[in-house]
């Protein structure tokens, strides 16, 4: 459950990155549309002013005429708009907030009366205080042209009202933040909090970001403090710079919320796998006891009968001479070490190294180096442990009454290989003696020999040869090897 649990969690944060992503094109496109709005409206603003420019009272300094047409035009955007018109000194001319044109103050804003003469064309200012309202304004000035000449610059300063209206109506929900920032990254409209953010210039990370970029997406920290998923775009047609972000709260929210989810369906999950795997546990566990009881039951009962059995033993055969009962014992003796070697492996598959080191102990006591053992791994199933341990014993038997291991000098070399030529693997094992006592061919076949050979042909379904060569004899076992598990 655990990697499953990681799995969804990757992929609700997977999710969270495209969400991401996705809101990040949003607000870009966000405020591209907001920019063509903005910039339709002050297009609609410039069109009327360059009429206005056009008007015969204009063109003949008819003042009192142009007035009607003046209030006219103003009367469409609210009492709070003043249009008016200066000089290229700067001096007004004329002004709707007054008749006494004597009297006019002269323009604050040098610097774009000069921009409306020297260009010809349009022009949009930054924010700045008005010598009329004597508050924080922006205008639109078009020149009034006499003969290709400009001769005044007509300037309409719209109500902040307009542009405040204009990014509460484009704000998609109020988790979003909307700004129009004047070429100086200086605020005129705002939401939310227009009031204490009005003037203020943007933040640094933006501001930077204005300096370096008409266009950019990036994250940022509002005027208030809140972190953003942030975009702007900067009109062509006035300069000013249409802003707006999203917070990174309703952002991380549905990650949070999908993580909670998954942790909790996980947990869940997770908790039913635990109780599910505990209870299998005890189970196994409990399987396993019942196994080893099994095990130590049978291997009781066995040891049981092999005792009964050398007391028979000693019973039927005391009057038979001692080497006789010997040789019984011995046979006893392979098969209870046989035994033991798979108590300890549970009845499972046995080593066949461990097998013939087991039948062979009791031969090694005064020398181990008598004996030289060689082959591969090979696991033997519990029935071919038995029987190859009475054959080793057997045999190891018959050289220490009558071969290499009846003297001080002898040496036998026991090897071992897997067959592998055929469909099912054969285990051949090759005892060779060297250094007893001369070999004679015996005249008749001794019951150790007999049993060899009955055992790997009988139990093994394989054979097993005896060569009484000079040298010293030469034991074969061929079987084929069980499946072990």
């Amino acid at each position: 459950m655990l990697p499953l649990i990681v799995f969804a969690v990757g992929l609700a944060y997977s999710n969270y990155r495209q969400d991401r992503s996705e809101a990040t094109r949003r607000v870009l496109e966000t405020v591209r549309s907001m920019r063509v709005v903005l910039d339709s409206e002050v297009q609609r603003i410039t069109g009327g002013l360059q009429v206005l420019a056009l008007s015969d009272s204009l063109q003949n300094r008819d003042f009192d005429g142009f007035r009607r047409l003046a209030v006219g035009f103003i009367s469409q955007y609210g009492g709070d708009s003043v249009l008016l018109l200066a000089d290229r000194s700067g001096h007004q001319l004329f002004s709707t907030v007054t008749t006494e044109t004597a009297n006019l103050p002269p323009r604050n804003n040098r610097e774009i009366v000069e921009r409306v003469f020297a260009s010809k064309a349009p022009q949009y200012s930054d924010l700045f205080v008005g010598s009329t309202k004597k508050r924080p304004i922006v205008t639109v000035e078009v020149p009034v042209l006499r003969n290709g000449d400009v001769v005044y610059a007509l300037s309409f300063s719209p109500p902040i009202t307009i542009f405040q209206k204009l990014v509460e109506q484009q704000r998609p929900n109020d988790q979003w933040t909307v700004s129009l920032l004047d070429t100086k990254a200086r605020v005129f409209a705002r939401t939310p909090n227009p009031g204490e953010t009005f003037g203020k210039q943007a933040s640094g990370a933006l501001y930077d970001a204005m300096s370096r970029a008409p266009e950019a997406a990036l994250s940022t920290v509002s005027l208030d403090g809140v972190a953003l998923s942030s975009a702007f775009t900067r009109s062509q047609l006035t300069g000013w710079t249409v802003v707006a972000g999203v917070t990174e709260s309703s952002l991380i929210a549905p990650l949070w919320r999908n993580i909670a989810i998954t942790g909790l369906i996980g947990g869940i999950l997770l908790l039913v796998g635990l109780t599910f795997a505990v209870r299998m546990a005890t189970t196994i566990a409990r399987g396993e006891m019942l196994h080893n009881l099994l095990i130590e039951e049978l291997n009781h009962r066995v040891k049981n009968t092999l005792a009964l059995m050398q007391a028979i033993a000693v019973q039927t055969f005391r009057s038979a001479s001692r080497d006789e009962r010997s040789k019984f014992e011995g046979r006893l003796g392979a098969l209870a070490e046989a035994h033991n070697l798979l108590s300890q492996e549970k009845w499972a598959s046995s080593e066949l190294r461990d097998v013939i080191a087991r039948a062979l102990r009791p031969f090694l006591l005064s020398n181990p180096d008598r004996i030289r053992m060689a082959g591969p791994a090979v696991p033997l199933s519990p029935r071919l442990a038995v029987v190859l341990s009475m054959i080793v014993h057997e045999i190891a038997t018959n050289a220490a009454k009558y071969g290499a291991l009846s003297n001080e000098t002898g040496r036998v070399t026991l090897d071992w290989e897997v067959l592998a030529d055929e469909s099912t693997p054969r285990l051949r094992l090759l005892w060779t003696e060297i250094g007893g006592p001369p070999v004679t061919v015996p005249v008749q076949r001794g019951f150790g020999s007999r049993l060899i050979e009955r055992s790997a042909r009988d139990q093994l379904g394989g054979e097993a040869t005896v060569d009484f060569l000079p040298r010293g004899v030469v034991c074969t076992v061929i079987c084929a090897l069980e499946e072990t598990r």
